[in-house]
């Protein structure tokens, strides 16, 4: 189906992200995820193509471009050219609200440009091992001290935690006031104190370090505060669309590389003398996948161009987060069955999808959460 919401110039930053995706990335698929980590030049080289912080100012090495469709075309040549563990989503989709809309100018000065050339990898360190979806639970604490921060506590499934220079970090500045009482506050690599845990073993996205942080007793400056002292969960509520968009527009770009690989292998692969994809209940099922995502191409890209104008709502977000993600791990998991036996090994690039996908359904807010969001947005 046609896509109608892109412009010339966008076509343009898709011809360069492809190109860098396969020379950068795609080669390394293996590599990447037995060493459980991308490689740092692969960072810098997406800095050099002009492919990270493109909406921050001119001034600090961006280019002034706040336009979510770039951050959707950077997901899908990622999963179109079967590029692996490298966290540009993170770097692009859900760090720059907090770096650009909650630091003051000298906090920009001292990290947007590290950040728009590779240099420096960020992460965002919210859930602990007693709070996922639930952030109020958060139990990290950032105590003041003269002029200083002191952070205690501890921070797990942080996508770049072993990479990232910078990781802003939730914590209670106000342990007695619940929710009211969260402050975002940036550590920064070599800080005292400040260690990182396991590369947790994931079950998919293998090549994308996932972490422990531990904090015991870190003293951050008191400048390193974004955004206002306890306002951190309102901070956080409001980037999370954003971050939910990302979520559908990834789980999306999955399942349509799921399906034209196993549209390849159902055109080669025979069995009873004939293609596999000849066969009436299989070519059913392509048909059926392929209809759902042409359904879903619609709804995410509407999606896209509400959050480019400026009404994206937060139910909306949650409805293409659930629903996408849901409907991209069926197909994917339909696409699967249909390789047999080898879909179940690893050398096939169609398990590999399988198993990275499941979390796209749990990260960002479980599907249940989302449901919840729907049905409260219903008046229930």
């Amino acid at each position: 189906m046609r896509r109608t919401i892109f412009t010339e110039q966008h076509d343009l930053f898709r011809q360069t992200a492809r190109a860098y995706f396969e020379r950068e990335c795609a080669p390394n698929t293996e590599e990447w995820e037995r060493q459980g980590r991308v490689d740092r030049e692969a960072w810098t080289a997406a800095g050099k193509a002009g492919l990270i912080g493109w909406e921050f100012p001119e001034q600090y090495g961006g280019q002034g471009l706040r336009d979510f469709r770039y951050n959707a075309i950077m997901a899908e040549e990622m999963a179109a050219t079967g590029s692996v563990g490298i966290g540009l989503g993170l770097q692009n989709d859900v760090i720059p609200p907090y770096l650009m809309n909650l630091t003051t100018d000298e906090q920009k000065a001292r990290w947007l440009p590290g950040v728009v050339s590779g240099e420096t990898i960020c992460a965002l360190a919210l859930s602990e091992p007693g709070a996922g979806s639930d952030l109020k639970g958060i139990r990290t604490t950032a105590r003041r001290d003269g002029d200083h921060w002191v952070v205690d506590g501890s921070k797990t499934f942080i996508t770049n935690g072993i990479l990232a220079d910078l990781a802003v970090v939730a914590c209670k500045t106000d342990p007695g006031a619940g929710h009211k009482g969260i402050s975002l506050i940036v550590v920064e690599r070599g800080a005292e104190g400040f260690e990182r845990g396991r590369t947790l073993d994931k079950i998919g996205m293998k090549a994308q370090d996932t972490a422990e942080l531990f904090f015991r007793g870190v003293r951050v400056p008191a400048q390193n505060l974004i955004g206002q002292e306890n306002r951190g969960f309102y901070h956080m509520m409001g980037n999370l669309p954003t971050e939910r968009l990302a979520i559908a527009v990834a789980s999306l770009a999955a399942a349509e590389r799921a399906l034209a690989v196993t549209l390849r292998y159902a055109g080669e692969r025979t069995a009873f003398g004939q293609p596999i994809g000849t066969f009436q209940a299989n070519r059913f099922a392509l048909a059926d996948a392929r209809a759902k995502l042409d359904a879903a191409r619609v709804y995410v890209d509407g999606c896209t161009m509400a959050l480019v104008e400026g009404h994206l709502t937060a139910e909306d977000a949650a409805a293409a987060k659930y629903w996408t993600s849901e409907t991209a791990w069926e197909v994917i998991d339909r696409c699967m069955q249909l390789f047999g036996g080898y879909g179940y090994i690893n050398d096939y690039e169609i398990a590999r999808i399988w198993r990275d996908n499941r979390v796209q359904r749990v990260f960002g807010g479980t599907s249940e959460i989302m449901q919840e969001i729907i049905g409260r947005s219903l008046g229930l």
